[in-house]
C-alpha cells in the first residue's frame, strides 16, 4: 500500500516538475515548394498598326515565373494550428529580356487563438468565391498580393475576414504620407467578408464590403511656403455571392454595388450581376451557361481615328472588378477589365457565354467556350455588339506535379470593337498558347 502511495506521490512530482513539457508537447511541420511556370503566346490580329512602318500586326513571346515557398506550421498535442508562416519569392519576366520583376509574393505570419479565431500579418493573398472581386490572378505572372492585417473567425458554419492596409512608399519622418503607388496603387483598404454554409440545402452565401482609399495628385498652395494640398477619395463596394450545389446541378449569381468616388475624384455610381448555371450529367461531361453584366457610363463617347472628341462626365457608372482574377470571365483574350478603353472611360460590358469541359481519362481535360460580348452603355456613334469569341483548351496532369496545356482562342470583332480598342480593321483575332507547369516538393519534415 505504501509503495503505491509513494508511487502517486513520485508521479504527481513529476507531473508538477515537468507538467509544462508534457502539456505542450508540440509538432514542428516544414515543407520547401516550388512553383515553375512558362507560357510561350502568339497572338495575331488586334493591333492598329501601319504596314507602312514595318510594324507586323503579329506578336509572338515566351513567359516565365519561378516561386519558391517556406512554409512553418507550429502544432499543439492535439493537432491544432498554433502559428504559421509562410515566405514565397517570386520572379518573372520575358525570356530574353533585360529587365524582369524579382520580389516577395508572399511573406506573413498567423497566429492561432481561442476556438476558430486567428490574425495573419503580412504580404498576402486575398481569394474570396469565385475571385471576381477579390483572386490570386494566378494566370498571370504577378498574381495580386496585399500588404496588411486579417482578423478571422471559422467556426460553426460561419466565416468572418476583416482586412485593412495602410501603404506608404518609405518609412519617411516628415514629408506627410503621399503614396504613389506601389504592390498595390490604393493608398487604404479595408474589407470585410462574410460566408454561411448550409450544408444540408446545398448553399454558400457570402457577403463582402469594402472601403478603398485613392490618393489624387498633391496640388500646390504656396510655392514660397512649400505648402501642398493633398486629396483622397473613398471608394465603397457591398454585394452578394451565392452558391447553390445540389447533386449533379451548380447554381452561381453575384451582385455587387460600387459607390463613393473613382481615382479621379469624380462621384461613382456602378454595379453588376452575374448567374452562372453547371450541369454535370457524368463525372466526364460539365456543361454551363451563364450572363454578366457590367454597367457602363452612358456618356462614352469615342471620336473617330485621327480625331479629337471631349466628353465631360459628371458621374462615372463604369464598373471595376478591382482585384479580382479578370481572366477567368470576360473572354479568354482579356480585353476588358485588363486593359484601359481608349479615352479612359468604360462603357461596361454584357458577356453572355456557354461552354462544356470533357474528360476522356482522369489526366485529360478538355474545354470549349463561346462568348457574345456587348457594350453596357449605348453609344453615340456606334452599336453596341463587340463580337464573338470561341476559346478551346486542354490540359493534360503528367503526374508527380507537373502539367501540360494549351489553348487557342478566336475572336471575330465588330467595327464597334475596332473603335473602342482601336483594333485592326481586320477584326479577326487569334491567339493560341502552350503552358507547362511543375509544382515540385523540394522538403517535407514533421517532428
Amino acid at each position: 500500500m505504501r509503495a503505491i502511495i509513494n508511487n502517486k506521490i513520485r508521479a504527481l512530482l513529476l507531473a508538477l516538475c515537468f507538467g509544462q513539457a508534457v502539456s505542450v508537447a508540440q509538432t514542428h511541420q516544414f515543407s520547401l515548394d516550388g512553383d515553375f511556370m512558362e507560357r510561350g503566346e502568339l497572338r495575331i490580329g488586334g493591333n492598329d498598326t501601319d504596314p507602312s512602318n514595318g510594324k507586323e500586326d503579329f506578336a509572338a513571346f515566351v513567359l516565365g515565373r519561378v516561386r519558391l515557398s517556406a512554409d512553418y506550421q507550429l502544432l499543439n498535442e492535439k493537432g491544432s494550428p498554433i502559428m504559421e508562416t509562410r515566405f514565397s519569392g517570386q520572379y518573372c519576366g520575358t525570356w530574353g529580356a533585360e529587365s524582369s520583376a524579382l520580389n516577395i509574393f508572399e511573406g506573413w505570419a498567423k497566429v492561432y487563438w481561442g476556438k476558430g479565431f486567428s490574425a495573419k500579418l503580412g504580404r498576402q493573398v486575398l481569394s474570396y468565391d469565385d475571385q471576381r472581386i477579390f483572386g490570386s490572378d494566378d494566370w498571370s505572372m504577378t498574381g495580386i498580393s496585399h500588404d496588411g492585417l486579417k482578423l478571422s473567425y471559422e467556426g460553426h458554419g460561419h466565416k468572418v475576414h476583416l482586412f485593412g492596409a495602410f501603404n506608404q512608399n518609405l518609412a519617411n519622418i516628415s514629408g506627410g504620407t503621399y503614396y504613389t503607388g506601389g504592390i498595390q496603387p490604393y493608398k487604404g483598404l479595408a474589407a470585410l467578408w462574410y460566408h454561411w454554409d448550409l450544408p444540408k440545402i446545398p448553399l454558400g452565401i457570402s457577403l463582402t464590403a469594402s472601403d478603398i482609399m485613392m490618393e489624387g495628385e498633391p496640388k500646390v498652395v504656396d510655392v514660397n511656403l512649400n505648402q501642398w494640398e493633398y486629396h483622397r477619395f473613398h471608394q465603397q463596394l457591398i454585394g452578394t455571392y451565392l452558391n447553390f450545389h445540389p447533386k449533379k446541378w451548380g447554381v452561381e449569381a453575384s451582385y455587387y454595388k460600387q459607390m463613393g468616388k473613382e481615382e479621379g475624384g469624380l462621384p461613382l455610381n456602378a454595379w453588376m450581376a452575374s448567374g452562372k448555371v453547371k450541369f454535370s450529367p457524368s463525372e466526364k461531361w460539365t456543361f454551363n451557361t451563364g450572363f454578366d453584366y457590367l454597367s457602363g457610363d452612358p456618356d462614352f463617347a469615342v471620336p473617330p481615328g485621327g480625331m479629337i472628341g471631349m466628353q465631360r462626365h459628371e458621374v462615372v457608372k463604369g464598373f471595376s472588378s478591382i482585384y479580382g482574377s479578370h481572366h477567368k470571365f470576360y473572354g479568354a483574350m482579356d480585353f476588358f477589365y485588363m486593359s484601359a478603353y481608349y479615352g479612359g472611360f468604360t462603357p461596361g460590358l454584357q458577356n453572355a457565354y456557354a461552354g462544356a469541359t470533357w474528360k476522356p481519362v482522369e489526366a485529360l481535360s478538355l474545354d470549349l467556350a463561346y462568348h457574345f460580348l456587348a457594350t453596357a452603355a449605348k453609344l453615340r456613334n456606334a452599336e453596341q455588339p463587340l463580337g464573338h469569341e470561341v476559346e478551346f483548351s486542354a490540359s493534360y496532369d503528367l503526374g508527380h506535379g507537373m502539367s501540360l496545356s494549351a489553348g487557342y482562342t478566336f475572336m471575330r470583332g465588330t467595327e464597334t470593337m475596332v473603335i473602342l480598342k482601336r483594333t485592326s480593321d481586320k477584326r479577326e483575332l487569334h491567339w493560341c498558347w502552350l503552358m507547362f507547369r511543375a509544382t515540385p516538393k523540394f522538403l517535407q519534415s514533421k517532428r
